[in-house]
This record gives structure tokens, C-alpha cells and sequence, in this order.
């Protein structure tokens, strides 16, 4: 007696192999779970530096410091990302990745429990740069490791995937840890951190697949990949559009509060709304720009340049606003999973330091947004002039990116790619 059920009998071979190429097709769109697994463990590091900014004042009354002080706290964890990321991505080159990952997680977490049972404002400080120092390093090789389990045409949405774990971090963790902390006290969101980072190192230890670089790691070839002008063309719109979106999100809630005239119970909502549009533009932007990278960075620097004016001119308006704070959220997170597939395609042959280089732009793009942010409140400007500097930092994205596509089609050999 045959195993198969009648009907399976009666359909014909053509209609078998095209229910079976759907299957593979299907299976083959899947991105393997350790890809997700990468993510919520930057989900889990990353709530650590969005949750300080919800904590400073409790800080500042527990070590009896001033507001000002306690802030150096952030630009700690920012100079440890941006300085310190691409010399360890160098110290660590030959070690096995999965290795690093969870090293660099282990640290993390030792060093953010450290900083939770001193009294020292020193102590605090050098942890949290030192937290800084091993988030870059996960965070880099985290996108190799992730680009590494997947097909070539598949490296701009698992990178994307990867990121996501950030911006859950960034309306998630960081909100939801310092809602902890005001019933535990300011250390209690990070004793939350540590827990998590230690099950993401768990995680990744047992079920992170290890995987190899295409060639013997290099230190030479390393270096000599980061001397290639394209390279840090996609660097500066990296920095730029970072910058771009993220100075209007950092100044949402003083503008819904005090311009648009939302109510404090609304703001956290509102703001998730964001988040929701992180995801969104992650989805899209993964699957453009594995095909059409220069279309998702050109399409996301246009809505952020759109989204921007409109919050600028219609910032009186609430309904507007929430729409438009949604549409900032896809248009911000549809150039990331493109600018990481940039920055690996032009450093495919030595892709560690510059992906730690990458993180450390984006890093700085977002330390910029309360410099620009400052001059321009310190001038007397109001609220509005933020959207503003946030649509004109999109107007210089965009001749950078035609810029890197024009550096493409001629490393190719001509007009002949997949975006003429």
C-alpha cells in the first residue's frame, strides 16, 4: 500500500514540482534563527544606553552630583562606541567569532554590574565606557557573524534584521526599563540588562552556529580595505542620515508637549508609533536593498527630508503629527538594512573593522544630534528649527548616496547593474 494519500496520487508531477519550488522558495526567504537571536541580544545591550537618559535625574540624586555630571555618563558609552570599537574589531580579527560574541556580551554585563554596586562616580563612568568599548565589538561582529549565515542575496535583510534589535531597544528596553526602575530604584532597569545580556551570551553560545570568514583573517588586508574613498563616502551617509532622523526622535516629546500640545500620557504612545515605523522600514528597506541598495538609501533620505518639513510646519497639529512621527520611523529604518549592505558589498573581502567602523558612525551621527540640537536652541530658535535641521541633514545625504552609486556603477564596469 502506497504511503502517499490518494489525491497526492492524482495531481500531476508539474503541479508536484511547483508546490515543491514554492516550499523551497518559502524556506529559502526564511533567515535562520540565530539571525534573531543576534538581534534580541542587541535589543537586550542596547536598552542599556536608552534607558540611562530616563534614569539621570535619580542618578544624579543617589551621587549627589549635578544633572550636568550625570550626563557625562551618556558620552561615556558614546566615546567608548565610536573610538573603541574599531581597534578591538582589529585585537579580536582572529578569534572565532562566536567566541567574541559571547566574550564581549560576558563583558558587558560584568562591567554594567559593576557600575550598580559602586558609589563612585569614577567607577561609574570607566564601566560605562568600558560598556561602550564591548557593545561596539558585539555589535560588529554581530552583523558579520549574521551576513555569514545567510545567501549573498540575503546580507542586507539579516544585517537589517540585526539592527531591528536596536530601535526595539530604543522604544522598548529603554522605556520599559526605566518604568522598572521607578519602582526598584535607578539600578534596577540595568540589573534587568544584565539579565538579559547573559541569557543573550547563553544563547549565542549554544545556538549561534560558528561560522568562518571567507579568507584567513587579515590585519593588512583589513586596513588596506578601509583606505578605499568609496568606503567612507557610504560612512558619511551613514553618519548624516543617522543624524538626519534622529535629532527630530530626540526632541519628539519636548515638541508633542510643548507645541503641539499633547498631553504627558500620550507622549510615551505616541512615541512607540516610532518604533512601529522602525519596523516597518526595516521589512521594506530589507527587501530593497539587497537588490537596489542607492534606491532604499535615496527613497529613505527623501521621506526623511518630507517627514521633517511637514513635522516642522504642521508641529500645531496632533493628528498630523502622529502620522507624521510613524512616517519618520519608516523612512529613518529603511536606510539602515541598505547602508550595512553597502558597507559589507565594499568591504567584502575584509568586512570586521569596517562594520565596527560602521557602528561607530552610527554612533557618532547619533552623539551629533544634541551639539546641532544645542546651537540651534542656544541661538534662540524654537523647537520647529530641529525638524528642520533633521530635513536639511537628509538634503546632504542625498548627494553623498548618488555619489556611491556613481563610485558603483564604475566598480562594475559600467551602467549595466541593477539600479540603471
Amino acid at each position: 500500500m502506497s504511503d502517499h494519500p490518494p489525491y497526492a496520487r492524482r495531481l500531476p508531477m508539474s503541479v508536484q514540482t511547483d508546490a515543491h519550488d514554492a516550499a523551497a522558495r518559502k524556506a529559502h526567504d526564511r533567515l535562520p534563527f540565530a539571525v534573531y537571536l543576534l538581534a534580541f541580544s542587541l535589543f537586550a545591550m542596547g536598552s542599556a544606553e536608552f534607558l540611562l537618559a530616563g534614569v539621570l535625574p535619580d542618578i544624579a540624586d543617589d551621587l549627589h552630583i549635578s544633572l550636568s555630571s550625570a550626563g557625562a555618563l551618556i558620552s561615556a558609552f558614546a566615546i567608548g562606541v565610536v573610538i573603541g570599537g574599531p581597534p578591538l574589531a582589529v585585537l579580536t580579527l582572529r578569534w572565532p567569532r562566536r567566541t567574541t560574541l559571547v566574550i564581549s556580551q560576558v563583558a558587558f554585563a560584568v562591567f554594567v554590574a559593576i557600575g550598580l554596586v559602586t558609589d563612585n562616580f569614577t567607577v561609574l563612568i570607566v564601566t560605562r565606557f568600558l560598556c561602550g568599548l564591548a557593545y561596539a565589538g558585539f555589535w560588529a561582529v554581530a552583523a558579520v557573524t549574521a551576513i555569514g549565515l545567510v545567501a549573498p542575496e540575503r546580507t542586507a535583510r539579516a544585517s537589517g534584521v540585526v539592527v531591528s534589535g536596536l530601535s526595539i531597544a530604543m522604544v522598548g528596553g529603554g522605556p520599559a526599563g526605566a518604568f522598572l526602575s521607578h519602582f526598584t530604584g535607578w539600578q534596577g532597569g540595568f540589573w534587568a540588562v544584565v539579565a538579559l545580556t547573559v541569557l543573550g551570551a547563553v544563547s549565542t553560545a549554544t545556538a549561534v552556529p560558528a561560522t568562518k570568514a571567507a579568507q584567513e583573517p587579515s590585519v593588512s588586508r583589513e586596513l588596506r580595505t578601509m583606505r578605499q574613498p568609496q568606503l567612507w563616502v557610504v560612512y558619511v551617509a551613514t553618519l548624516l542620515s543617522t543624524a538626519a532622523y534622529m535629532i527630530s526622535y530626540n526632541y519628539l516629546a519636548a515638541l508633542l508637549r510643548d507645541v503641539t500640545g499633547v498631553g504627558s500620557v500620550w507622549v510615551p504612545p505616541i512615541l512607540v508609533l516610532f518604533g512601529v515605523g522602525a519596523f516597518f522600514g526595516l521589512f521594506i528597506g530589507g527587501r530593497i536593498a539587497d537588490g537596489r541598495p542607492h534606491h532604499a538609501l535615496l527613497i529613505g533620505a527623501g521621506g526623511i527630508l518630507v517627514t521633517s518639513v511637514l513635522l516642522a510646519l504642521l508641529a500645531d497639529y496632533a493628528p498630523a503629527v502622529i502620522i507624521l512621527v510613524l512616517l519618520l520611523g519608516i523612512a529613518g529604518f529603511v536606510l539602515n538594512p541598505a547602508v550595512y549592505g553597502r558597507v559589507f558589498t565594499v568591504a567584502a573581502d575584509a568586512p570586521t573593522l569596517a562594520g565596527a567602523t560602521a557602528v561607530s558612525m552610527f554612533q557618532l551621527g547619533i552623539s551629533l544630534v544634541p551639539v546641532l540640537a544645542g546651537v540651534a536652541l542656544g541661538a534662540g530658535a524654537g523647537l520647529t528649527s530641529i525638524p528642520w535641521i533633521g530635513a536639511g541633514l537628509a538634503v546632504l545625504t542625498v548627494p553623498v548616496v548618488l555619489i556611491d552609486r556613481t563610485l558603483a556603477r564604475g566598480r562594475a564596469g559600467g551602467p549595466q547593474t541593477s539600479e540603471s
